[in-house]
């Protein structure tokens, strides 16, 4: 095995380093909040050279969107329980638990800074929005093929997630169940 197959090598060194860049982004930003640290921080919490860091996402910027996008994107998996009310119901306490869960804040106010912080903040702003439509769309659209009716997937996000993500973000309270369910109920 060559050095290019054994970098690319999943669960290797280069996905271990990866993890421990991205969990040592999220704590500085649960601790200092977006903005407050360096490059240099990070790979010293992450235990990497500075120099690995601008290697494979060449600043701090890009880091900070590779964690964004790949935090919200692999959480949440859209689930299939054979009727859209119990498929709401059940990736809304899902969306739940991780913005409420240890990372999820920090995670949350990334993507919100992110997005207001030039074009490549738009871009990953963008990217997060068209994977969440079509993770949801594909939910939806399992619903029509079964014969129920399904709000659009910007229905979804606009009475269900939103409704979330606001009380998280100004700290208006926990999300309990009765509430999230709620959520859905209201849409349906």
């Amino acid at each position: 095995m060559n050095e290019r197959q054994r970098a690319q090598r999943p669960g290797g060194r280069s996905a271990r380093v990866g993890a421990e860049v991205h969990q040592a982004v999220t704590e500085l930003i649960s601790e200092r909040g977006y903005g407050n640290f360096t490059v240099g921080e990070v790979a010293a919490r992450a235990g990497v050279a500075d120099s690995s860091i601008y290697r494979r996402w060449g600043g701090l910027e890009t880091l900070l969107t590779d964690v964004a996008l790949t935090r919200l994107n692999t959480r949440s998996p859209m689930p299939d329980t054979g009727s859209l009310a119990g498929d709401l119901r059940t990736y809304a306490a899902q969306v739940a638990r991780e913005i409420t869960g240890p990372d999820g804040l920090a995670v949350v106010r990334l993507a919100v800074a992110l997005s207001s912080n030039g074009q490549q903040g738009l871009q990953a702003r963008d990217d997060l929005l068209a994977e969440r439509t079509r993770q949801l769309q594909s939910m939806l659209d399992r619903a029509r093929e079964r014969g129920e009716h399904a709000p659009d997937a910007f229905g979804v996000v606009d009475h269900i997630m939103a409704p979330m993500y606001i009380r998280v973000l100004l700290g208006m309270g926990p999300l309990t169940p009765d509430y999230v369910d709620g959520l859905v109920d209201r849409l349906l």
